[in-house]
């Protein structure tokens, strides 16, 4: 299966919430790293890129929305906010800082592995595309 090579960063400051959710995610084949809070998560990344980010907007120290708007200063990679927040604003904040996608809790985690499943989904189909040559 191609998602067992897809390497994913995880920021939650609730244990509980991460930990079901890097469950959810290793049974579903990707390699996931978890961090309670969006500094250490950043450090991370900037040491060593992954395939995707999934980020709690509420967390201590940088927050979901700083740590989105750095690592679009660093990359397109692919970022899922989670938060209790769902307002339009908050949701609005969100994707124009760069999230690909934004879910509110409480969510299902079997939602999230299918967001992720599509996201690698056109991911893949993209960079299938641009490999092909011209004339076909």
């Amino acid at each position: 299966m191609a998602a067992a090579t897809k390497r994913i960063y995880l920021a939650d400051d609730e244990d509980s919430i991460r930990l079901a959710i890097k469950a959810f995610l290793a049974n579903a084949g990707y390699e996931v790293e978890d961090f309670a809070d969006g500094d250490t998560l950043l450090a991370a990344y900037t040491a060593r890129p992954v395939d995707l980010v999934i980020l709690d907007v509420m967390m201590p120290g940088a927050n979901g929305f700083v740590v989105c708007r750095e690592l679009r200063k660093l990359s397109t990679v692919p970022i899922i906010m989670l938060t209790a927040r769902d307002s339009d604003l908050d949701y609005a904040t969100g994707l124009d800082l760069g999230a690909d996608d934004y879910l509110v809790k409480p969510f299902s985690p079997l939602a999230l592995v299918k967001r992720v499943e599509a996201i690698f989904r056109r991911i893949d189909f993209e960079r299938s595309r641009n490999t092909e040559s011209p004339d076909e």
